[in-house]
């Protein structure tokens, strides 16, 4: 096609043009890809493999970034960012993600949005045949959201935060402890995360129980071009479940958040987020080869 070009993502060169393409094509329902941060956090995080990077590709118009598929995690979930109007790529796009992204042992998945129609018909196309379906929710800003801090609880003041007991924090409240053991101390690569260039650790939110121990965490990645509040990680340690912590801090967040124009926030696609008042706004649909 005349005036598009393509090459192999460079992490080191590359990042920060994805990361403002990405804000430029970002909508609610994550119809033209994912927004610009579940990419950055994903680069930036100890669990997110980087030895794939090399065959992320890039396609270009005259040197604007038009389209872009990469993988995330598991490396062998492929996803596709494109910009409106430049659909004609799209059977390009999997056509190259289904010969070059990875594919071990045969479970190459893609993860496609349920209005990228372009995408989803080119996959069809070569064979793919979708394998489960979940929408992630959010919280639009017009609604409150005002879940109190239970007793004998406190928000951790804004600046004050510690690395330490917020990683201690998900090691216990994403199961680790329970699987792995104990947490070992080591706080490197949350520290590594707070260097990635658009972080907002800023806004993050950290519930303590009376003798100073994070029972519950929510991190943001504050996007302002978009208006977009991207709340993620969110977790409470298991023996502080069920008693209000976590929609408590959602509802700190958006007292935070609203103020400096957020007009809705990422939630996962757990029930727990309906039950509060999340609503279902983007379709994750999974495609794979029989």
């Amino acid at each position: 096609m005349n005036g598009i070009s393509h090459r192999q993502y460079k992490i080191l060169s590359d990042h920060m043009e994805i990361y403002d393409f990405l804000i430029e094509i970002y909508a609610k329902d994550w119809c033209n890809g994912v927004p610009a941060p579940f990419l950055e956090y994903a680069l930036s995080s100890s669990w997110m493999s980087l030895a794939y990077t090399h065959r992320y590709r890039i396609w270009s118009d005259k040197g604007r970034i038009v389209a872009f598929c990469f993988s995330e995690n598991p490396v062998t979930d492929a996803y596709f960012s494109l910009r409106p109007g430049y659909e004609f790529l799209a059977e390009e796009m999997i056509e190259y993600a289904s010969k070059h992204l990875p594919n071990m042992n045969n479970e190459q998945r893609f993860v496609l949005f349920g209005n990228q129609t372009a995408l989803i018909n080119s996959a069809k196309k070569l064979g793919f045949e979708k394998c489960d379906s979940y929408f992630g929710l959010i919280h639009e800003f017009d609604k409150d959201l005002c879940y109190r801090l239970p007793k004998g609880f406190r928000f951790v003041e804004q600046g004050s935060m510690s690395v330490e007991k917020s990683n201690e924090c998900c090691w216990k409240g994403f199961d680790h402890e329970a699987k792995e053991g104990t947490w070992n101390g080591d706080a490197e690569h949350d520290y590594h995360l707070l260097q990635a260039p658009h972080a907002t650790p800023e806004y993050e939110v950290a519930i303590e129980n009376e003798n100073g121990e994070y029972v519950c965490f929510a991190g943001m990645w504050w996007t302002p071009q978009n208006n977009l509040a991207y709340m993620e990680p969110l977790c409470t340690v298991p023996k502080y479940r069920k008693i209000g912590l976590a929609a408590a801090a959602l509802s700190e967040m958006y007292r935070i958040m609203k103020p400096l124009g957020a007009s809705h926030m990422t939630g996962g696609s757990n029930l727990f987020y309906e039950r509060i008042g999340f609503k279902p706004m983007i379709e994750f649909t999974y495609w794979k080869k029989p």
